[in-house]
């Protein structure tokens, strides 16, 4: 669901605060100011909860990073450190995956029957609803989301995943295969052995358990770079995790940088299998450092410029409110986000205004306020880059109907952004923004949205918002895409396969068909002496 959700293996050869003037914070255009803005970007709420978990976490144990460095983490409310968190380097990568060979060479863990391995994810999924509070409040003091999202969201969905891959722990089985000829053929799924994972920073704890879920299920041990810009709530859940019984060795866990942890974990000759979850472009780096080292096999899940296609015949009050969830939820930041939002030109026009009306009345403030539904971006990076985007929609001539701006005096917030006469070549309309700015284009026909709505690098996802059973159907299968919401979006239970086309990535995420990602399918041939049958 994610993201670039950059979580950056190696740094981006572009940087984008070089793009712009000089200055803290630059204004793009003051267009409005009448935003439902809580009070409290001035005064942030002061989280209850200390930060405890800080360390690496290799062999079962919270140590220093050899280097003995740290780094800090952020409060995205107002830039100020939470706390400083320990630098894993390549050093580091080396002692956790020597710590996942010896536990998956030597250790209990893929020796275990499988229901007891089970019974391990499943007591953590009891102590992820036990900790709900505590989670919530590292998810959204590190990254700025809504505590109210992280805590009625998506802590009920991360244990709801963790408690799905306990279940498939047992029911992995292979095949029994008649062959031509008397031989007795079977096939068995074995665990793939240490596998490297890379998390991004916009759904941090989710990212966690839909990678470390179905990994332990299969038997499979685990070196996992968190990203650097949210490193403390995987942290938190590692310790759970082995609260709740999981060996030393099977999870480690190493915070740090991109070129230094990422790309060591990446290029690793001892993991076995890579999966990745951030931007196309670090993707193809990802990709590059798997195949130079040891050839092993990566899945990525990467960027996104979904479409979301709005007929003719829609109810335009419930898709001006559908299209604006799509967009900014998770303050933009967010993968699968409905960016790019292809309006019937008998609609359009009055979309466009109710698009308006409801971007004015989004509130946007500190997220640990109730009531908030957009809290701050990221980071400074990520701030500035979105303001770049804006003006360059406005440079390229698309109409800025409301937003365009910093909010407040404090943070990282940006005002709910939508953009009208957007065309296809627009940056804005191409590149994943990543933030929240909506740009609405206008379409006449099926045949058209259908090319327009294709025509871009990206193919992770889409949104169709009819009444017509047929036209549903259609371009449901003719959008190039790996997940089409209808008339919904953003619907992420646990069973449901997410993954992209193109350059959005390879491989699925969730669902049965995630467990592949983990299990090496092993032939087994004997010979049938005076059978009875064949």
């Amino acid at each position: 669901m994610a993201a670039r959700r950059i979580s950056s293996l190696l740094s981006c050869s572009l940087s984008y605060s070089s793009l712009l003037p000089k200055g803290r914070f630059c204004g793009v255009g003051r267009v409005v100011s009448g935003y439902s803005t809580s009070a409290g970007i001035e005064n942030p709420i002061n989280p209850s909860i200390k930060v405890h978990c800080t360390q690496l976490l290799i062999n079962g144990n919270f140590v220093d990073s050899a280097s003995g460095k740290t780094f800090p983490t952020y409060d995205p409310r107002t830039g100020d450190v939470i706390a400083h968190v320990a630098e894993g380097d390549a050093e580091d990568i080396d002692r956790a995956v020597c710590a996942a060979r010896k536990a998956f060479d030597g250790g209990p863990w893929p020796k275990m029957t499988a229901y007891e391995r089970s019974k391990v994810l499943f007591r953590f999924a009891d102590l992820l609803d036990k900790h709900i509070e505590e989670l919530a409040t590292l998810e959204t003091w590190d990254n700025g989301k809504p505590y109210e999202q992280s805590a009625k969201i998506e802590l009920p969905m991360i244990s709801r995943i963790i408690r799905y891959y306990a279940g498939w722990a047992d029911k992995i089985h292979g095949l029994t295969i008649p062959a031509d000829g008397p031989h007795l053929v079977q096939t068995i799924h074995e665990p793939v052995g240490v596998a490297g994972q890379i998390i991004p920073w916009n759904f941090p704890l989710l990212m966690f358990a839909w990678k470390v879920g179905p990994a332990l299920a299969c038997g499979c041990t685990i070196v996992l770079k968190s990203a650097e810009q949210t490193p403390l709530s995987a942290l938190y859940a590692a310790k759970l995790l082995h609260e709740a019984g999981l060996p030393p060795g099977v999870l480690n866990l190493v915070s740090g940088f991109g070129p230094t942890a990422g790309a060591a974990l990446a290029s690793h000759m001892d993991v076995d299998k890579l999966a990745f979850t951030g931007s196309s472009e670090t993707g193809k780096i990802v990709l590059e450092l798997a195949s130079k080292s040891n050839l092993k096999p990566v899945t990525l899940e990467l960027g996104g410029k979904s479409p979301f296609i709005v007929c003719k015949d829609a109810d335009v009050d419930k898709a001006v409110e559908l299209a604006h969830f799509a967009l900014f939820f998770n303050q933009g930041q967010c993968c699968s986000a409905g960016s790019r939002i292809y309006v019937h030109e008998d609609v359009h026009d009055e979309f466009i205004e109710k698009a308006k009306a409801r971007a004015l009345k989004r509130s946007v403030g500190d997220p640990f306020k109730a009531g908030v539904e957009q809290g701050p971006q990221i980071d400074s990076e990520q701030f500035e880059k979105i303001l770049m985007y804006i003006r360059s929609g406005i440079e390229s001539g698309a109409t800025l109907i409301t937003g365009g701006d910093r909010l407040g005096s404090k943070g990282f917030y940006i005002q709910p952004t939508v953009f009208a006469n957007v065309k296809e070549d627009m940056l804005i309309a191409q590149d994943e923004i990543f933030g929240p700015v909506q740009s609405i284009l206008k379409f006449r026909d099926m045949d058209e949205v259908i090319r327009r709505a294709n025509s871009t690098r990206y193919g992770l996802a889409a949104g169709v918002f009819t009444n017509d059973l047929d036209t549903a159907n259609t371009l449901s299968r003719a959008l190039k895409v790996g997940t089409v919401w209808i008339n919904c979006y953003d619907v992420f239970d646990a069973a449901i396969p997410f993954g992209g086309y193109k350059m959005s990535g390879q491989g699925r995420e969730k669902g049965v068909h995630c467990l592949s990602n983990y299990l090496q399918v092993k032939a087994i041939v004997a010979p049938l002496k005076n059978a009875a049958w064949i």
